[in-house]
């Protein structure tokens, strides 16, 4: 089981970005962020996309313009760069709302409860890293 890489990528602009913070330039282009991070240009307006409309990340236009981050770095975990890529995160597809399992005539099965509670670890464990 694997992160998408939308979201490695993310995380990888988000540490670039914590990195940044609170230096003389704190902002930084689309293109120097792309360079930075090995992200392809394209792919990586794509993510900053995301990253401004999750509220982590702000967008300033113009010559001088460019990408920050909204919150303090020790203020953004791990959690909340996969909430906003990937929309949370779930064990099994079988934690999903108005998920049909097939392993017992629609009931929760053994495992779901299993799937649950790792579920909520890998959550819990995910909060407890933070870019700052």
């Amino acid at each position: 089981m694997h992160i998408t890489l939308e979201t490695d990528y993310a995380i990888r602009i988000v540490d670039l970005l914590a990195r940044k913070a609170g230096r003389s330039e704190p902002l930084l282009d689309a293109k120097s962020i792309s360079e930075q991070t090995g992200v392809s240009h394209r792919y990586a307006l794509k993510i900053l996309r995301k990253l401004v409309a999750g509220e982590i990340a702000g967008s300033h236009r113009g010559v001088y313009g460019g990408y920050r981050l909204l919150k303090k770095p020790e203020e953004i975990s791990l959690y909340d760069v996969v909430e906003i890529m990937e929309g949370g995160y779930k064990f099994s597809r079988c934690l999903d709302k108005g998920y049909d399992c097939s392993c017992n005539d629609g009931l929760p099965c053994e495992y779901q409860n299993v799937f649950g509670e790792i579920t909520e670890q890998v959550i819990d464990k995910l909060k407890q890293y933070k870019f700052g």
